[in-house]
């Protein structure tokens, strides 16, 4: 009986182990990975190091002086030498390391056993990034981050420059206006496109910029937001009077460049611009982002004077797809479907568009439309998005990089908040005055009573 009552009691706490592990696994995978993940794989990574990387073919003969030592200390046979690992750096979703490769290696090598190397240190998956010549990185995530996302602590920060969402890779995904000036953005309904537009206008709302929306089912998107946007149309009619505005608006501003490269021979180079970051900060015009959602409502015509009323609007923002950046205006264009079947002028919009994000579409066509043209291996990884992940998408731009990122969740409430306390920050632009969209009243917003109310008591 005492035998039996030590197995049960040994059993037990195994049992009570055993659960607590695959509960943390489960719910909490980042908390499992600190406490067991993190010590096992780096054991197998400190013990298998060198025969994983002459099984997936990433050594080299070792040098003949290094060769020659061997035979002289030891009777040992002569190995393929890895490439030099440097130190092991754990991180809150798995490890970093470096590796200096060995003369005739190149990171594409790395890269393609980057499958293998995952399979053997038993994490989720291995990212390889070039540091230097001759260096790269590994990042192994221990973990799927894309299934309960957690935004970095630490995460690029600046003027149009928004964490809008984690890689697949526990990198930020950072929405850089300067370095991206025009984004496409699709995805089906609850396909977690408005999440995205929701951190995208909160993340600018404390910044000195101006914020513009166009959104054509009747500010649904948008109007909560009201308090801190410059200038709002809500149907194709206000949209029309609404972008010839922000077209004078960018003539304006290149007025003001021009004005400023007439200046004298001998000013120096460096005081000479093209665009109106090159200006001093007295002169510069606060830049602008006009978020445009649902673009096919723009383009849909039902009589011969709302065809009229569509070519125009499609020429100014193909106008300031081409023109903005320079300017400091930048377009932010999302949609359930969009491509040459709407209409003339579509197709060399979508051109313009460097950045291009797209969540879950209803079909194939519709995820080609936003990234065949810049990157035909990301369409598949589009099409596999499942609808039990809302906020899932593929990003990437016209240099052929993609990546998977998942938006993490923000309520309408709190994001509306972060606008109206930010509301202090709409620029002054008269030329927008006319379009500044009425600011709803919250709840709580009247003025409190001078008398309390009392229960009354029988």
């Amino acid at each position: 009986m005492a035998d039996l009552g030590t197995l049960m009691e040994v059993g037990g706490s195994l049992a009570a182990v055993g659960g607590g592990a695959a509960y943390l696994r489960a719910e909490q995978p980042a908390a499992y990975w600190s406490m067991v993940g993190l010590p096992l794989s780096t054991a197998r990574l400190l013990g298998s190091y060198a025969s994983v990387m002459d099984a997936c073919g990433l050594t080299v003969p070792p040098s003949r002086l290094r060769a020659l030592a061997v035979r002289a200390t030891t009777r040992r046979e002569i190995r393929p030498v890895p490439p030099r690992r440097g130190i092991i750096r754990p991180t809150s979703t798995g490890l970093r390391l470096r590796l200096r490769l060995a003369p005739g290696q190149e990171p594409a090598d790395v890269a393609a056993s980057a499958e293998r190397l995952r399979h053997a240190w038993g994490v989720h998956a291995v990212y390889v990034t070039v540091v230097k010549p001759g260096v790269v990185e590994l990042r192994l995530v221990g973990f799927d981050v894309l299934r309960k996302v957690r935004m970095p602590r630490r995460t690029p920060s600046g003027v149009l420059k928004v964490p809008v969402a984690l890689r697949e890779d526990a990198t930020a995904f950072v929405r850089d206006y300067r370095a991206i000036p025009h984004q496409l953005t699709l995805g089906a309904t609850l396909a977690g496109k408005s999440m995205y537009l929701r951190h995208l206008v909160a993340g600018l709302a404390p910044q000195p910029v101006a914020l513009v929306g166009i959104d054509c089912k009747r500010g649904v998107e948008l109007a909560p937001f009201a308090s801190r946007l410059s200038a709002l149309a809500t149907d194709p009619d206000q949209a029309a009077e609404l972008l010839p505005v922000i077209v004078r608006l960018m003539e304006e501003r290149y007025d003001l460049i021009r004005a400023r490269q007439g200046i004298a021979p001998s000013t120096p180079t460096e005081d000479i611009t093209s665009d109106v970051w090159g200006l001093p900060d007295a002169q510069r015009p606060v830049p602008i982002v006009l978020f445009v959602d649902e673009v096919a409502e723009l383009f849909l015509v039902a009589s011969r004077k709302e065809e009229e009323r569509r070519d125009e609007m499609v020429t100014h923002l193909i106008r300031l797809a081409q023109l903005g950046r320079a300017a400091g205006i930048y377009l932010e264009v999302c949609g359930q479907r969009f491509g040459a079947e709407l209409g003339k002028g579509a197709t060399m919009l979508r051109a313009q568009l460097t950045g291009r994000v797209c969540h879950r579409v209803n079909d194939e066509a519709s995820a080609k439309m936003a990234l065949g043209d810049i990157a035909p291996e990301a369409v598949m990884a589009a099409c596999a998005i499942a609808p039990e992940r809302p906020g899932l998408a593929v990003a990437g731009d016209t240099s052929g990089g993609w990546s998977r990122i998942r938006t993490p969740y923000l309520s309408l409430g709190d994001a509306a908040a972060i606008c109206d306390a930010s509301a202090g920050l709409v620029p002054d632009l008269p030329a927008l005055e006319p379009f500044r969209p009425a600011v709803p009243a919250r709840s709580g917003d009247g003025p409190e009573p001078l008398a309390k109310p009392h229960p009354v008591t029988g």
